[in-house]
């Protein structure tokens, strides 16, 4: 594809007009240029569309995070006529570095000062009323079912919506898409109508003082998760939506916090090939690139501060969650099953060396609940990933087993064939592909790069496994049964066609 030299500003941007209308139904008269984008309500998949549209009109593959660096059209579109004049002038010499000024991610991790924990709480007690973020999300479901099972209280679930009733709707329909909804739990299920990234999570003053002097535990398992957006794009919600959180548990009276982060603290190039154990402290931060995962270390060292200065927290960090192991019941848009939708109709995975530490979310859950209420956890982080990885070759190999004829090929020839071959939304691997293809840090590298195994650390999770050996809740192995389970589901679900 070679690079168009005579499209203009003016261009680009009736371009955008148009294919912004066309994906969000709208006419192209209701299209403000200078409007932000996430006012229209784009989603990733959809923004991914409109890139690779861009791709074929400019003839080069533009960044997806431009969407969010140049917010509305009329940017965008000054910026990629811009950046289309700097490549035609230098298109025999390769690719342009358009690499956006290092974050210093230290200087964001800075807690208002203002939160600090005015007295010595009770924490021993059985909480009465349960304050919940996430639980319109995949693991909110299973937090919420499991604190319902596992404790007499009132959950009160932070959700956005017009008002209370379409609150309670959206968090039933959530649970009911899981199969954790449970009726004679109705009355116990709260919705408190706000928003995680605005001030006061966007409840009100009067409202959140209400809240701060009723609620006794706070689990914070909201973020917001794209693997696109940007730092910018993502700190109102993952960053400065937990300060608000830890704000409310500081005011009034003090309430433990309990707050779901990731292993992607971890994600420094410094850690790689080390041994990580769960009280260690995570100081490194160069070298994470994606803004999501730069949201999750600044969040969680905002987490720390608020410990120190006397809050009661505990912290766990999962990988990416898998489905339910009894009922395979999963989230069909997460990274882990569009990727494996695409590589099984691109009839190839890339042949790297991955492992796939998925736990599945009944797992995540009641491990969460269970060791919240134990009060020896206070102060401490809990690593949630599979004590028992696989290789992604031990999957492709259990794939062909079921039938699906997939090969792996070197990740050069794979990467080829999803630019030449990949050219419609009915892979999902079309949308993912500026992500994919995206080049990051000086070395140039791909997503797939960053996370190749020897880039890794070894994320040990002893305390965790020691800490639940008292009671039932077992990570159960990534085998046959388990995936046999998935599949089933994912078949069942009309995900997955059968081989």
């Amino acid at each position: 594809m070679s690079i168009k030299q005579t499209c203009t500003a003016a261009d680009i941007q009736v371009f955008l007009v148009s294919n912004l209308a066309a994906l969000l139904e709208l006419e192209t008269d209701e299209i403000d240029v200078k409007e932000h984008l996430e006012s229209y309500g784009l989603d990733s998949a959809q923004a991914m569309i409109l890139v690779g549209k861009l791709e074929k009109l400019l003839g080069f593959q533009p960044s997806p995070l431009l969407l969010w660096h140049y917010p509305n059209i009329e940017a965008l579109s000054q910026r990629l006529a811009e950046e289309l004049q700097e490549k035609s002038e230098v298109q025999d010499t390769g690719n342009v570095n358009t690499a956006t000024p290092v974050l210093n991610l230290k200087a964001e991790a800075v807690l208002d000062p203002t939160i600090h924990p005015g007295a010595v709480p009770n924490v021993l007690g059985e909480p009465k009323k349960i304050f919940l973020t996430g639980g319109t999300g995949f693991l909110g479901a299973f937090l919420i079912q499991g604190l319902l099972q596992e404790t007499k209280a009132d959950i009160y679930c932070l959700v956005r919506a017009a008002d209370a009733e379409e609150g309670k709707s959206k968090l039933q329909k959530n649970l009911q898409q899981y199969a954790v909804w449970q009726e004679q739990f109705n009355s116990r299920i709260i919705p408190v109508v706000g928003d995680l990234s605005q001030p006061l999570l966007g409840i009100g003053s009067e409202q959140f003082q209400i809240l701060a002097a009723n609620i006794d535990t706070i689990y914070h398992s909201a973020a917001l998760l794209n693997y696109v957006y940007p730092y910018s794009a993502l700190k109102t919600a993952n960053v400065l939506g937990t300060q608000e959180v830890l704000r409310l548990a500081c005011l009034t009276k003090v309430k433990p916090v309990h707050y779901v982060s990731s292993v992607a603290v971890f994600e420094s190039p410094a850690y790689a090939g080390k041994i990580v154990k769960e009280q260690d402290e995570f100081s490194h931060w160069e070298g994470i690139y994606l803004g999501y995962s730069q949201t999750k270390w600044v969040a969680e060292k905002l987490v720390k501060i608020a410990g120190e200065r006397g809050l009661p927290v505990t912290i766990y960090r999962p990988p990416l969650i898998s489905g339910d192991s009894q009922t395979g019941i999963c989230n069909t848009h997460d990274f882990i099953n569009l990727m494996t939708k695409g590589c099984l109709q691109m009839g190839s995975f890339p042949d790297v060396d991955y492992m796939l530490d998925m736990s599945p979310v009944d797992y995540v859950s009641k491990a969460i609940v269970y060791l919240s209420k134990q009060k020896s956890s206070i102060g401490k982080a809990f690593h949630l990933q599979h004590p028992q990885p696989i290789s992604l070759k031990n999957l492709v190999e259990w794939i062909r087993s079921f039938g699906y004829p997939v090969e792996m090929i070197p990740y050069d020839q794979w990467q080829a064939e999803l630019i030449n071959n990949v050219s419609s939304v009915d892979n999902p691997l079309y949308t993912l592909r500026p992500f994919l293809l995206e080049r990051w840090s000086d070395e140039q590298l791909t997503i797939p790069d960053l996370y190749l195994q020897a880039r890794r650390p070894h994320i040990s999770c002893q305390d965790t496994l020691h800490a639940l050996a008292g009671s039932s809740i077992v990570c159960p192995p990534i085998d046959s049964k388990l995936l046999m389970t998935y599949t089933a589901y994912l078949i069942q679900s009309g995900f997955l066609n059968v081989a």
